[in-house]
């Protein structure tokens, strides 16, 4: 699947100037879509964001609601929007909708996306990053654990699924509320629609901080968050935000905050 992917994008190339405007513009690879938003002033090499919307979003829907372009045009960097089939992930442990059911490819569709990308713009390949809400944030785990092309992950609302056999140590950033209840911090099966059943916040920062052989962490708090911090080897860090009464949303600042963790991964 991946292979037939990139023959595509390869092809596309080809038969174009493959240069990637300012602003935001949708591309295909096969019958997928993504949008890439380019700022004016891009670095070069420039980092590249992944961000990936939650359930029964999609890829514009998400560049309208998260702020991400405003981000990305104080940081230089590239931001692409992927479009999930039928407004949803498959992540792996049953989740979710008709990707789940039908099998979908979504690890060698985004893959690919990132490699189309760097054909058209000057994408660092060591600062390529991924976020995402809800089965979007799932998803980006599920990225982590099944390629090595992200130097960090940062998910909000999310847990992680499916299997994780032997991941490629990162960065993460973990964004929760504390009265989370589609996906629970604690962990459990959420009441949402698609009674997500994962591991707490703090089981998958643990597992991340044994993953990257992490110290343990030190914990702060400032306001309704709760931090915690773990500088690891090689660089990498393992963070987990804990905001106290908040539900199944994107924080507050969180883009910003994760843009800021990303660009010292």
């Amino acid at each position: 699947m991946v292979i037939r992917l990139m023959v595509v994008v390869l092809m596309s190339c080809l038969l174009t100037a493959c240069q990637q405007p300012s602003g935001s513009t949708q591309y295909s690879i096969g019958d997928r879509t993504y949008h890439l938003y380019r700022p004016a002033d891009l670095a070069d090499p420039a980092p590249l964001v992944v961000f990936l919307h939650g359930g029964f979003g999609t890829g514009e829907q998400a560049e309208k609601t998260y702020g991400w372009d405003a981000e990305a045009d104080a940081g230089h960097f590239l931001v692409a929007y992927p479009d999930g089939v039928d407004r949803a992930w498959n992540t792996g442990g049953g989740c979710c909708g008709v990707p789940a059911r039908d099998g979908v490819d979504d690890v060698g569709f985004i893959t690919a996306m990132v490699t189309a990308i760097s054909r058209t713009a000057p994408v660092d390949p060591h600062k390529v990053y991924a976020s995402g809400m809800s089965n979007g944030g799932i998803m980006a785990y599920t990225l982590a654990c099944h390629t090595t092309i992200f130097a960090a992950i940062g998910p909000g609302s999310a847990t992680q699924l499916g299997d994780c056999p032997s991941p490629k140590p990162l960065s993460v950033i973990h964004i929760h509320g504390t009265a989370d209840h589609n996906v629970p911090y604690d962990g459990g099966v959420g009441d949402g629609v698609a009674s997500i059943d994962g591991p707490s916040a703090p089981a998958l920062d643990a597992q991340w901080r044994a993953v990257d052989k992490c110290p343990p962490p030190t914990v702060s708090t400032a306001g309704t968050s709760t931090t915690s911090v773990a500088s690891c080897p090689d660089g990498l860090r393992v963070e987990l935000i804990s905001v106290a009464g908040m539900g199944h949303r994107w924080a507050p600042g969180a883009t910003h905050t994760m843009w800021r963790f990303f660009s010292r991964s």
